[in-house]
């Protein structure tokens, strides 16, 4: 047993890399990447461990990770992660952090970069928290809402620079911290978590009277601040940076990143930020750079085109790769994708399919979920 498995809920089957899933098409490995932050040089690494042990690909996932799938050897793929930076010595299925993708460059009330590095890493350093579920999220709003929109269980969302909401399991605490109290107060919200959990996975998991003595647990000043309401928008195409450079969007199909490509990507030599509408975010590029790079990697498939349907439309990995699916729901949801080509209007809603009930990889918010049976199509409005 290894030490991020040790004292964790028996029936948490959240993957790893050291703890991969046994799926119909091999091991699956999941990346935490904090932030959705991946550096080039471990971009190109990941390329190269999809092609020598996975099926090359590289999978992104609802919160902002990135998944390998077919692996042969999960020791080499352990190693190789590891030297890379992307794996940890503890507490590696918990290190569940998403944050504002565009914050620091455009946009937003703060700038929580530098508070996504210190969560990490002050989250290693408690023991303890390696016990969490590793499906409990942990959040940095700068404002805008749309990481709150993923109803993390212990996170904050800031209200100006300086001052920031503590928000358990969506829930607005009325508790205020200083920006640079923010990190130690979300570790300690889980910390008391862990302490009345009594097995329960995430914070919205407690009842009324718990969750309040966690409230209670907390530091900060009371205080009140305005409500803060999400409204999606792709974030696709070019983006103008504040500093003047330039941020393009893109997507992918299926949500899967070739390793040829991801080793394109890692070749710009800048940070790549993965959202958790799985859009893909090249940053800090000069312009002419930038032009480089759409006319190279668009052929490649990366989608710069804010109408696709591809930026509203996912699904799981269906059959015959999953043991639970019952139909090939990547065939389907792009056969879904070449009906709508060509409309005039993008597509509004967004959809997740799916080829069993349990749903795997569905979007937070308002979706349509598309259930694939062998016989028919279910439609599920969430």
């Amino acid at each position: 047993m290894t030490d991020d498995q040790a004292g964790r809920p028996a029936a948490d089957r959240c993957p790893g890399v050291r703890t991969p899933h046994s799926a119909r098409d091999g091991a699956l490995a999941r990346v935490r990447v904090p932030g959705g932050v991946v550096t080039a040089a471990q971009l190109t690494e990941l390329s190269h461990v999809a092609t020598e042990f996975g099926d090359g690909h590289l999978e992104l996932t609802s919160r902002a990770n990135i998944q390998i799938r077919g692996i042969a050897d999960v020791h080499a793929v352990s190693g190789r992660l590891s030297a890379a930076g992307l794996v940890p010595p503890t507490h590696e299925q918990v290190r569940n952090i998403a944050a504002s993708p565009q914050s620091g460059r455009i946009g937003g009330n703060a700038d929580v970069r530098e508070h996504v590095s210190r969560l990490d890493r002050e989250l290693q350093m408690r023991p303890g928290l390696e016990r969490l579920s590793g499906r409990f999220l942990f959040g940095l709003d700068d404002g805008r809402g749309d990481v709150l929109a993923l109803q993390p269980d212990s996170a904050a969302v800031w209200h100006s620079a300086d001052r920031a909401e503590l928000i358990l399991g969506g829930i607005a605490t009325g508790r205020f911290a200083h920006t640079d109290d923010v990190v130690s107060a979300i570790l300690d919200a889980a910390e008391a978590f862990l302490a009345a959990a009594d097995g329960r996975w995430r914070m919205r998991d407690l009842d009324h009277a718990t969750l309040e003595h966690v409230i209670g647990q907390l530091p900060g000043t009371s205080g009140s601040g305005e409500s803060v309401v999400y409204h999606r928008v792709p974030r696709i195409g070019w983006l103008e940076q504040s500093d003047g450079t330039v941020m393009l969007g893109g997507v992918v199909a299926h949500g899967r990143i070739t390793a040829q490509l991801a080793e394109f990507l890692g070749a710009v030599g800048t940070d790549i930020v993965i959202t958790p509408d799985r859009e893909i975010l090249i940053t800090d590029l000069s312009e002419g750079v930038a032009d480089t790079v759409l006319r190279v990697l668009a052929p490649m498939g990366l989608i710069f085109d804010a109408n696709s349907p591809w930026t509203h439309i996912s699904c799981c990995v269906g059959a015959p790769g999953c043991a639970k699916a019952t139909a090939d729901v990547r065939t389907l949801a792009a056969q879904r994708v070449h009906s709508l080509a060509g409309d005039a209007e993008p597509v509004a809603a967004r959809e997740h399919w799916v080829g069993c009930d349990r749903a795997c990889g569905s979007p937070a918010g308002t979706h349509t979920l598309i259930i694939a049976t062998p016989d028919e199509l279910v439609t599920v409005s969430k």
